[in-house]
């Protein structure tokens, strides 16, 4: 009878069972679910008082801004879709984008407060800073590609316009609004998980699997990676390469630093107490 009350409540001796830890991520993704969800459907509803206008909207022309001032400057342009169906699903991925962005930190809260129960007092101490330091530098590698990449990026591709004369047409440039978002996304995503490297490098000198000594002498191998993920993840020109190949290895030196302070003593564990 004993085991089956605690069965049914999922605890046994003050220690959670397999059937409650499932119970408890079942509810914490749930949580983060129907979080995205309603930001997502509110995302894509039209704002009151309009039919069309809604938060993916104004999102999209938030994120077309730097390539609008630079066509501005030029004497103007436009945007265009070429599918029926294209308009529509840009604002979808829109929607998609912004609710992820606001509920990331739910998700991570959510990640939290399932984890932590199975963590010493010391240990979270340890590994909160590093929880709240993600969404910190996300923030800021998505703001070096908004403020600085992206206007210089843009720039460089937009000079490829040609005036036409006798004997040659115009080349003007006339963006289609799918492939402008999709390389939006994907260079904010690319430089937010960029500069996501020395949480990931810390926790790993925290867990005493990485030292500063190795992570020195893999420098040269961690240059090379950090060139080849930048000519993968940004547009084909040299500026937007080094921008993000850049900041990628002052990030892995400033990680050597810390894990300089942050690698445990030899013969070491954590407190358990």
């Amino acid at each position: 009878m004993a085991e089956q009350e605690a069965d049914n409540s999922g605890q046994s001796d003050g220690r959670m069972t397999l059937i409650g830890h499932l119970t408890e991520l079942r509810n914490r993704l749930g949580i983060a679910l129907a979080a995205f969800l309603v930001l997502f459907l509110l995302s894509v509803a039209p704002l009151p008082g309009t039919t069309s206008n809604s938060i993916a909207y104004q999102v999209f022309v938030f994120l077309q801004a730097p390539l609008a001032e630079i066509l501005q400057e030029k004497g103007g342009g436009r945007m265009i879709f070429t599918a029926l169906h294209e308009g529509f699903f840009t604002q979808i991925k829109v929607g998609f984008f912004t609710a992820l962005c606001v509920t990331f930190p739910i998700i991570s809260m959510q990640l939290w407060k399932f984890i932590a129960p199975g963590l010493y007092k010391n240990e979270k101490q340890a590994f909160l800073p590093f929880l709240i330091a993600t969404p910190v530098l996300f923030t800021l590698g998505a703001a070096m590609v908004y403020y600085i990449v992206t206007p210089m990026a843009w720039k460089f591709f937009v000079s490829f316009e040609m005036l036409g004369d006798g004997s040659a047409l115009p080349i003007e440039l006339e963006p289609r609004i799918s492939e402008y978002l999709s390389l939006m996304m994907r260079l904010i995503f690319a430089f937010g998980l960029a500069f996501e490297l020395p949480v990931i490098l810390l926790l790993l000198a925290r867990a005493g699997l990485v030292t500063h000594q190795g992570l020195a002498e893999k420098r040269k191998i961690a240059i090379v990676v950090a060139f080849v993920v930048a000519a993968i993840l940004t547009p084909p020109d040299v500026i937007s390469q080094l921008l993000l190949a850049v900041p990628i290895i002052v990030l892995y030196e400033l990680s050597i630093l810390g894990a300089r302070v942050m690698s445990p003593p030899a013969d070491t564990e954590f407190d358990n107490s």
